[in-house]
């Protein structure tokens, strides 16, 4: 059950993964946070088509709203630019205490693009920093970006937000899904490979503040995406989980234990 009085925010990776919770997003009315503007490799944000899907629904932008490119994202993550994504999570985390905000959803840790895993990152590592300044709990949730919505999700599990729209608000989530011009191949190929109803369900999972380590076996999606990328000369090197996610992750629960003495 989604309570419309429980302080919220929202935090993704990139524009247009609102459209994933629409319907939570009409009932919740998140504070909303996007760590990139959208541009990918077209060098062409879509931050303005979210700009008026939030500004259709009413809700408002948190302290950070797309302020950097795809291209940087991904430089700062094969760079061990870490300061970066350190800034972002203090600042959400500094945040989440002055609005008291008691519940954070966000992008799920899937291994499908590296941003949606950073996103996660900044979340848990934010979450915990409230947690341990103010000895209060915040409920984070997250959700699929890939597949249908309630893969993988326990659904007598306690921990689990799900709703089931009806005609009416599953229209308006459909409409705005079709008037999101630049993910049209993306809505489209998510329908081919699903049911269309599948997308009338929307799972949130309670999961904890800090993410499982993988082992050697693990290679995830973007690895194998990057790969076919480098040979076919879009990109010049591979993020891979070992080499560039897990030293992140490390790096931000380091912040996480000296967060106390710092701020």
């Amino acid at each position: 059950m989604v309570s419309r009085n429980k302080r919220t925010a929202l935090v993704i990776g990139h524009p247009g993964h609102e459209l994933r919770v629409f319907r939570w997003l009409e009932i919740a009315r998140p504070a909303v946070f996007v760590i990139t503007d959208g541009s990918g490799r077209s060098g062409r944000a879509r931050l303005p088509s979210t700009t008026r899907i939030l500004d259709q629904v009413g809700v408002c932008r948190g302290s950070f709203y797309g302020p950097i490119t795809d291209a940087a994202a991904y430089a700062a993550i094969l760079n061990h630019d870490f300061d970066l994504f350190v800034g972002l999570t203090r600042q959400l985390a500094r945040y989440l205490i002055e609005e008291r905000i008691s519940c954070v959803a966000g992008d799920a840790l899937e291994g499908y693009n590296p941003t949606h895993d950073a996103c996660r990152l900044i979340i848990g590592a934010a979450v915990e920093m409230v947690e341990r300044t103010t000895g209060r709990e915040v409920e984070s949730l997250d959700f699929l970006l890939t597949g249908k919505p309630d893969d993988h999700v326990n659904p007598v599990a306690n921990h689990t937000t799900r709703l089931e729209l009806d005609d009416d608000a599953f229209a308006r989530k459909m409409a705005v899904a079709r008037s999101y011009p630049e993910l049209e191949s993306e809505v489209n190929g998510a329908i081919a490979q699903n049911r269309l109803d599948a997308f009338r369900i929307e799972c949130l999972r309670r999961v904890p503040n800090r993410p499982p380590v993988f082992g050697a076996e693990y290679k995830p999606y973007y690895e194998q995406y990057g790969e076919q990328q480098v040979l076919s000369g879009h990109y010049y090197q591979v993020i891979r989980y070992r080499d560039h996610l897990a030293p992140l992750a490390e790096a931000l629960w380091r912040q996480v234990e000296g967060w106390l003495q710092s701020s």
